[in-house]
């Protein structure tokens, strides 16, 4: 059987997460009722990341076994017109038989979005979170420096994930502002693999730097001890957003099946 792989991309307000669970609704249960509508028969997805309920995504990758071949710039008009508003199908093409797009990838770059404002905003609140207090916007970005490199992040992990280990490895946290009125921050951070929740925890950290909570130098120290109750508090899903997922595609590619 030809082996797809797709890029989606979903508004994760109405969503439980992405995989597919017993009570809610999940993206994946989403994306393979339509996939079901359009093969004629069930077909099982895997993704490259769960993602929490509220998390939004950009570029999710997910790949699927299929009984037959449709070309890669049809699959994407065809699954679009079988899905709901808040998901949609944005790229597709065949891969071989051995690409996961769970244990293929080498990384995933997010983004957790604040906006500061007096008074909220109905049309930035879905997708950021809100902070009616300016933080100092310096002291978070010298702060997000300390988490790049390999280390022990079980003081930026919540209750509840089934990690083996906490050892991660991000390559870059930065922090950038933009914008009057509200004034926007984006909290980006780019690694191999996360901790349940690691990236909300992470930009709630920075915002009590930013509020003066948490001393601009007092990163390495929260690192070094490991103690959940020292990092900032977990921030709304609302504010996560999965933007771009690394692998290989190139070399992912199966022989073209169209011309």
């Amino acid at each position: 059987m030809p082996r797809l792989c797709f890029i989606s991309e979903f508004d994760g307000t109405g969503f439980s997460g992405f995989q597919s669970q017993e009570n809610g609704r999940a993206v994946q249960d989403v994306l393979e009722s339509a996939l079901a509508e359009l093969y004629k028969e069930k077909i099982r997805l895997t993704g490259c990341s769960r993602t929490d309920a509220g998390v939004h995504a950009r570029c999710h990758l997910s790949h699927a076994d299929v009984p037959f071949v449709i070309p890669e710039d049809k699959f994407p008009l065809a699954m679009n017109a079988l899905l709901p508003d808040d998901v949609a199908v944005k790229r597709a093409f065949y891969v071989k038989d051995d690409f996961s797009a769970r244990f293929s990838i080498t990384g995933k770059r997010y983004i957790y979005r604040i906006y500061v404002s007096p008074t909220r905003d109905p049309f930035l609140d879905r997708y950021a979170y809100y902070c009616p207090v300016m933080p100092d916007i310096e002291a978070m970005k010298q702060a997000a420096k300390a988490f790049a490199g390999e280390h022990d992040f079980r003081a930026f992990c919540a209750a509840g994930g089934s990690q083996k280990t906490y050892v991660r490895r991000l390559h870059e946290v930065s922090v950038r502002a933009f914008g009057e009125d509200p004034l926007q921050i984006e909290i980006e951070v780019k690694g191999e693999a996360f901790l349940y929740n690691m990236v909300r925890i992470i930009a709630g950290t920075l915002l009590y730097v930013g509020q003066g909570k948490i001393p601009v130098d007092g990163i390495g120290e929260v690192i070094e001890k490991g103690d959940r109750s020292l990092a900032g508090k977990t921030l709304a899903a609302k504010g996560l957003t999965l933007e771009e997922v690394y692998f290989d595609e190139q070399s992912a590619r199966s022989q073209p099946i169209f011309p």
